[in-house]
């Protein structure tokens, strides 16, 4: 199994795009990217521009490649609504638009499946569901909190085994923080994770310290308790540019069991560039 992420935001942009490659299937996770609009009471910076449309170039062409791509939740950094020609002649996967679902991703759902009207092979509702494709099997979770709470509403998590090896997509648990969030992963028993790691850089704001702490304890579990050889936090946990230190102890557990917690960029071979956490340092460059 080949896993290759596309666009993160350890890469510059809002993203979880995530392209996985297996004996039968090439599936593309989460189609999406976007920036972040104001950090720092200042817009995105130009570079931050420039790099969501190479970012969304590279998700397009591994679009094209696909067999299946997989819309976790309906939120636009995750999918394109305006680019249906995306799922042209594609199996997709999505999230239920009716169900665990808050009133702004239910709008946006009807909205994009209207407009894939006639265009993908099929669309199928993941949220608790299993399928088979020869050799591999896709396996989603029933519906989890976008973070800590249903305010923001629900998304599904996607397991994908084939060849003895297990992948994980986590999609904006945001932590995790809750239990159900965690117990798919332990259930799945994954060998590598890639995870939207805590939402530190709203911490004591709209993100509790009761929440990080659980959010540790979570993720030394998916240590500790599965065969996950390398776990990838990235997404809201990369908006922090403290955010080595703000999980310390992931760090010190990963490296006692011999495995490796790292960025999205950094399994991709790529240098880190937190873009949006960079803002306001970019903007004083280029002044």
């Amino acid at each position: 199994m080949e896993i290759t992420p596309l666009a993160f935001d350890s890469f510059g942009a809002r993203s979880m795009a995530t392209f996985v490659e297996t004996d039968d299937l090439r599936i593309l996770i989460d189609p999406g990217v976007a920036l972040g609009p104001i950090r720092y009471k200042l817009p995105p910076h130009p570079l931050e521009i420039l790099r969501e449309s190479g970012l969304w170039q590279d998700i397009k062409t591994h679009a094209a490649d696909a067999d299946i791509l997989i819309v976790s939740h309906y939120h636009y950094d995750h999918y394109n609504p305006e680019e249906p020609l995306l799922y042209n002649n594609k199996i997709l996967y999505t999230k239920h638009p009716e169900e665990n679902i808050n009133k702004s991703q239910s709008k946006r759902a009807s909205y994009f499946l209207k407009k894939l009207e006639g265009i993908p092979k099929s669309i199928k509702i993941s949220d608790n569901n299993e399928f088979r494709h020869g050799a591999t099997r896709i396996r989603f979770s029933m519906p989890v909190c976008h973070g800590t709470n249903p305010r923001l509403g629900y998304v599904v998590q996607t397991a994908i085994e084939c060849g003895g090896e297990k992948f994980i997509h986590t999609s904006d648990v945001e932590g995790p923080s809750m239990p159900e969030q965690i117990q798919f992963v332990i259930d799945e028993q994954p060998d590598v994770v890639v995870l939207d790691g805590p939402m530190t850089y709203m911490l004591g704001f709209r993100y509790s310290k009761k929440s990080l702490d659980l959010s540790i304890e979570n993720m030394i579990r998916i240590i500790a308790e599965t065969p996950a050889h390398t776990i990838i936090p990235d997404h809201h946990f990369m908006r922090d540019l403290k955010y080595r230190e703000r999980i310390a102890p992931v760090y010190e557990a990963a490296d006692d069991a011999g495995k490796k917690v790292i960025t999205a960029a950094e399994y991709a071979g790529r240098e880190i560039e937190a873009l949006e956490a960079r803002r306001k340092e970019l903007y004083a460059i280029s002044r």
